[in-house]
């Protein structure tokens, strides 16, 4: 009876590993744990080890070096067994912690070692990436000159984002932060973006409701996810965003675009600062230790767009970050505003009045991807934010009940018409076209002689529309003019 095909290979292994074995000199530096716990062990007598590197614990359990003193050697565990107790023996490795990279990553599930949470095999990647790594050269870089599209209508016309660009999501919880960050990667589909989403410190109910929605709307086909959930050791859920970006990096060093998404950076530092002070660090503001911001600044620097001779491949980030009580001036977030290109604020007040995506249009900001967007949509929608917020600032003062000129009360009229045009409910992408379907329509006052409560389903049939055979964004404004009475059939009262 022939052997099994499995049990062949691994004997071929043995018998290969057999004879490229040489006798030589072999050193060996080993130290012995002093002490273990809450992810954390202290290993005495390993002189020459270096922040980073890997060891190797007598029983298989490994650690990664994360302080240094004089006699001892801190180091946060990402495998520990049962067996792993003080006086277990561990050894250095001499190599620091890479991930595999690569498409065997496509459509899987993993932890920040690399290793499968899917139930498959762990992938067999051609090519590995370290996740500490330097951000790119200024030579190596290129401008942020192409848009990456979410599909939401407040972000893809009001506050762009560049391939190549850091773009903070802020917010309390609860409103819609992930939702936000979710809809961006199904909108990836078929715009040649790889995605990466990265979940730090969530529990396992938010992770499998995550990876559902993202298998339903096959979003999988082109993303990675890396998971470090809220019951793992702290060390995995540290390393996780820089799994996820040493994931898409690899990536974008092939000429790739690609997307990651760290949900949520407030769980990263909370991981972070309960590393440090069981490691006795000295806390500083809120107990964070003082390389706080170096934490986060060295991870999403190496976000950009690379030039083609470079291999003009691109990573975008979505950050995002918690809130509490719409407490923007809190610690950790402003130092992710101040690390970012832009930020998208979520309000809880906006939320809880319906409207949805929440996002505090006068809050929020998008720093250079303006240069990335469409130059007909940029044209179109350039003084729509203007308009918005100063119809905000007007319908605060009507509240005390003046008296308004019939120009006034059209004005306002306009505004509320614009509020209900940026309503979106979840996964309802509107497409570039789309965008400058109603753009078009509301500067030329399409939209100003329909109910407020029509309005949804009036843009609702005019993206329908489009969706057969209508003009595209580089038709001249003219046949756009011609074209969209006929499918709102309401006459134009604009300029």
């Amino acid at each position: 009876m022939p052997e099994p095909v499995a049990v062949t290979s691994l004997l071929a292994q043995a018998q290969r590993r057999v004879e490229d074995y040489r006798p030589g000199l072999r050193l060996l530096e080993q130290g012995t744990v002093g002490a273990v716990g809450d992810g954390i062990a202290w290993i005495e007598g390993l002189p020459s080890a270096a922040m980073e590197e890997l060891l190797q614990f007598e029983d298989g359990s490994l650690a990664q070096v994360f302080h240094l003193t004089q006699t001892r050697v801190g180091a946060v565990l990402l495998r520990q067994t049962a067996a792993l107790t003080a006086g277990t023996r561990a050894a250095l490795t001499g190599r620091v912690l890479q991930v595999p990279a690569g498409d065997a990553l496509l459509g899987r599930v993993v932890d920040p070692l690399g290793r499968a949470l899917d139930g498959g095999e762990d992938p067999e990647a051609s090519r590995h990436q370290p996740l500490e790594a330097p951000s790119p050269p200024l030579t190596e870089r290129d401008f942020v000159n192409q848009p990456l599209l979410t599909g939401c209508k407040i972000v893809d016309t009001l506050l762009p984002i560049g391939r190549g660009q850091r773009q903070l999501i802020i917010g309390d919880e609860g409103t819609g932060r992930s939702a936000l960050a979710l809809d961006a990667v199904i909108n990836q589909r078929d715009s040649g973006v790889r995605c990466v989403y990265v979940l730090v410190g969530q529990k396992r109910s938010a992770v499998v409701s995550t990876l559902e929605l993202l298998r339903q709307y096959g979003a999988m086909d082109y993303t990675t996810v890396v998971v470090g959930e809220a019951s793992a050791l702290a060390g995995l859920q540290y390393l996780a965003p820089f799994a996820g970006c040493a994931v898409a990096e690899g990536w974008m060093q092939q000429g790739h675009d690609t997307l990651v998404v760290y949900d949520d950076l407030s769980a990263h530092a909370r991981a972070y600062r309960e590393l440090s002070l069981l490691l006795r660090r000295p806390p500083g503001r809120e107990a964070y230790p003082g390389d706080i911001f170096y934490l986060h600044a060295r991870l999403l620097e190496r976000t950009t767009r690379l030039a083609p001779a470079a291999g003009g491949g691109s990573m975008t980030a979505l950050p995002i970050v918690q809130t509490e009580q719409g407490e923007i001036a809190a610690y950790i977030p402003t130092n992710l505003i101040s690390i970012t290109d832009g930020q998208i604020y979520l309000d809880a007040d906006l939320f809880a009045s319906g409207f949805q995506p929440a996002i505090d249009i006068a809050r929020s900001v998008s720093r250079i991807g303006g240069k990335a967007q469409h130059p007909r949509i940029r044209e179109a929608a350039g003084s729509i934010k203007l308009d918005y917020l100063q119809f905000q600032e007007l319908e605060v003062f009507t509240r005390f009940g003046a008296r308004l000129e019939p120009a006034m009360e059209a004005r306002l009229h306009r505004g509320r018409v614009l509020r209900e045009l940026l309503k979106q409910d979840r996964l309802q992408p509107v497409s570039m076209v789309g965008q400058m379907a109603w753009l078009t329509a509301f500067t030329h006052g399409m939209f100003d002689g329909v109910e407020l409560g029509r309005i949804n389903a009036v843009l609702e049939r005019l993206l329908q529309a489009l969706a057969g055979s209508g003009p595209g964004v580089d038709t001249p404004e003219q046949d756009w003019l011609a074209w969209l009475p006929a499918q709102l059939g309401t006459p134009m009262s604009g300029p």
